[in-house]
């Protein structure tokens, strides 16, 4: 295990120290799931980034079409798009922009300036939050899950399965009570201190990982319809066929899910939503 960041290992503390208090008194994990959920401006941002020229064989989105966050001191757009600046699987950059929880702030809108992504074979883009893993030995991870919407025309947009959503709130912060959802998995990649490569960057490690961490996704996988998209048969045949201009990414809780007629929810104690540090494209033209 590489070398934890003093933030990083103040937060690890008081989550087991919560963990023992609730054992002893009987409680459940509310409390701990309170914890975790701790603002990610408590982890410790990793190194000289972002750096100062973007490696040019990277097709990371590099346009914001449109950000409206009010999050203070991280309201800045542009590190969306500055480079990827990940904090390891225990530590969440600090370079990013955060999305509010609810209404216009809660959706950013990037592109490649113009470029297509391409329809290639498996993955097609990756998604760069700052979730981090709460200890070396579970599987819970503290994160925001963002809802992801991609668009050829920048008018319809269309999304992926978000059906298997179902978590209790024991499992919340389990990466497989979220399938569909980004935002999950902690961000190895850092453009200034651990470059790699794109082959690299799409390469599975199992599960759903990758060498660079982030989440994944396959425009095969689009589907019809969908929460929070306007998408028919046409616009997924486009998209899949041509490829997308936009991504759209939103604060789960601000989308609806439609067993629930409320937003998405994950029982945390943040005052923000997502945390975008950038998005990669496999393959644009």
């Amino acid at each position: 295990m590489g070398q934890l960041h003093t933030k990083t290992i103040l937060s690890l503390f008081l989550i087991t120290f919560t963990f023992l208090q609730c054992s002893e008194k009987g409680k459940n994990n509310d409390a701990i799931l309170s914890l975790l959920a701790l603002p990610l401006a408590n982890s410790s941002s990793v190194g000289p980034c972002p750096p100062t020229s973007l490696p040019t064989n990277i097709p990371i989105a590099n346009t914001v079409v449109s950000a409206s966050s009010n999050v203070s001191g991280f309201s800045d757009s542009s590190k969306a798009i500055n480079g990827i600046c990940g904090g390891g699987e225990f530590s969440g950059s600090l370079d990013v922009y955060a999305l509010n929880l609810t209404g216009a702030g809660a959706t950013i809108i990037l592109s490649w300036a113009g470029k297509t992504v391409k329809n290639v074979t498996g993955i097609d883009f990756v998604i760069y939050e700052n979730p981090f893993r709460v200890s070396e030995t579970n599987d819970r991870y503290a994160f925001d899950p963002m809802v992801v919407h991609v668009s050829f025309d920048g008018t319809n947009y269309c999304g992926f399965d978000l059906s298997g959503f179902n978590p209790s709130v024991a499992d919340s912060n389990k990466i497989s009570s979220w399938p569909g959802f980004a935002g999950l998995r902690p961000v190895l990649y850092n453009m200034a201190t651990k470059p790699l490569t794109l082959d690299e960057l799409f390469t599975s490690t199992g599960s759903g990982f990758l060498v660079g961490g982030g989440d994944g996704f396959n425009l095969e996988d689009l589907i019809v319809g969908g929460p929070g998209a306007n998408c028919d048969a046409a616009a997924r045949t486009n998209i899949q066929t041509n490829g997308f201009k936009f991504i759209k990414m939103t604060s789960a809780s601000a989308v609806t899910n439609p067993n629930t007629s409320a937003g998405y929810v994950y029982p945390h104690s943040y005052n923000n939503g997502s945390d975008i540090d950038g998005v990669v494209a496999k393959s644009v033209e």
